[in-house]
């Protein structure tokens, strides 16, 4: 589990998501199950890998696994600083 990952289910990250945004804070949902999260109305979703283990990948070998993270973590912070005017899947 990487420490950047709030452990928390779809919906509440989301709302999590949502609710900081609309404090004018831009927040990323890393999540599996991307529809919940666009449903509850977070604004920058970013796909995860699995559900036990949503910023990994167990089937690589452990420098591919690095590059995945990083990859994803990329991914997040690129959402972060991209200006959306609508619900996006990154």
């Amino acid at each position: 589990y990487s420490d950047f990952c709030l452990r928390t289910c779809t919906r509440c990250g989301a709302t999590i998501v949502r609710e900081t945004e609309a404090q004018g804070i831009p927040a990323v949902h890393v999540c599996t199950v991307t529809p919940i999260s666009i449903n509850v109305g977070a604004n920058r979703v970013v796909p995860a890998m699995a559900i036990p283990y949503p910023t990994g990948n167990i089937e690589l070998e452990k420098e591919d696994e690095k590059l995945f993270r990083r990859h994803m973590l990329d991914t997040a912070v690129e959402a972060l600083a991209t200006e959306i005017t609508e619900q996006t899947i990154f």
